[in-house]
């Protein structure tokens, strides 16, 4: 069996934790083989409370565990400062990695990669909120805030929360194929997988208020009106700025220039069709504002790794 080793400690977050082992666990419902047995170890195995109070109770001493591992995966949540300040647990982490075959983090488990010196010289990311700060803190990572996880040789850290479902998808789609990791999501009724490059904080939930209601403006004019020209110069003049002003306001509250906001905008749109209708992707495609087919075809295959039939042919069965 690929033993999955999650290493917890106090003021984890309990969600980082289900969505590994819920995963992998209906991987081995679906018929993986060989099959995954998850264990999780804490500081004396002894329970772990949770950031909601409840608790969890640890199956192994850290310091017991031995190899081979197939995937050691360090969970997230506010106690992370804590546990990177713990020499002997970074040192039992270190340990464990170097028996394993791939590394992991969720959230802000990769402060604790991070101190192990596991992220050094790789591309990492970590829960969004907290970026800035592993960063600052750990100059040798390449911290990028903004993908739902990323994947650096056998070292791989997710965003916040849920994106570990996402990271713990991809593991058993490496593993056994894309069709169990299809199975899997139907079975956790979560989306297909979300590409690793997809942004943790949806466009339209992250952009703050004040004056940036501009900035609003434009966005919710772009997301209803996909099909049109959306062009800088024409979404300047519907801003009543000029082009050189919208781009500086997109760029210092959204942290994208336009047109990369459009460009998303109409993939996600593309996509939630894809998945949730039959209609032909040529329709889409100019439903979605791109010229045809093809450019459609390439835009998304840049975007999601995969071109529009191949995500669709992998996605649930479209219920209109």
């Amino acid at each position: 069996m690929r033993l999955i080793v999650i290493v917890g400690f106090d003021g984890i977050e309990l969600v980082d934790v289900a969505c590994v082992t819920t995963g992998f666990d209906y991987a081995n419902r679906m018929g993986a083989d060989p099959a995954y047995r998850t264990l999780f170890a804490t500081p004396m195995g002894r329970p772990v409370r949770c950031d909601s109070g409840l608790e969890l109770s640890g199956q192994d001493r850290i310091d017991a565990v031995r190899g081979p591992i197939d995937t050691l995966v360090v969970s997230g949540g506010q106690g992370h400062e804590a546990a990177a300040a713990n020499p002997r647990l970074v040192g039992q982490v270190r340990r464990l990695a170097a028996l394993a075959r791939r590394v992991a983090s969720v959230c802000t488990g990769a402060t604790v990669l991070a101190e192990a010196g596991l992220l050094d010289g790789r591309r990492a990311t970590t829960h969004w909120f907290e970026a800035d700060q592993l960063a600052t803190r750990y100059p040798r990572v390449r911290v990028d805030p903004a993908p739902v996880f990323v994947r650096d040789g056998p070292v791989s850290t997710s965003g916040g929360v849920t994106a570990a479902l996402d990271l713990t998808l991809s593991f058993i789609e490496e593993d056994h194929g894309a069709e169990i990791a299809r199975r899997v999501a139907m079975g956790t009724v979560a989306y297909l997988q979300r590409p690793g490059d997809e942004a943790q904080v949806s466009l339209f939930t992250a952009i703050p208020h004040a004056d940036r209601l501009l900035v609003r403006k434009v966005i919710d004019h772009v997301a209803g009106h996909l099909a049109e020209d959306l062009g800088v110069a024409r979404l300047a003049a519907f801003a009543g700025v000029s082009e050189r002003h919208l781009s500086r306001l997109f760029a210092e509250h959204v942290g994208r220039t336009p047109t990369r906001v459009v460009r998303d905008a109409r993939l996600r749109a593309a996509s939630r069709l894809l998945t949730s209708t039959r209609e032909p992707v040529a329709g889409i495609a100019r439903r979605c504002g791109f010229a045809s087919a093809e450019s459609l075809r390439q835009a998304f295959v840049t975007w999601a790794g995969v071109s529009p039939s191949r995500f669709r042919a992998a996605a649930v069965e479209p219920r209109e």
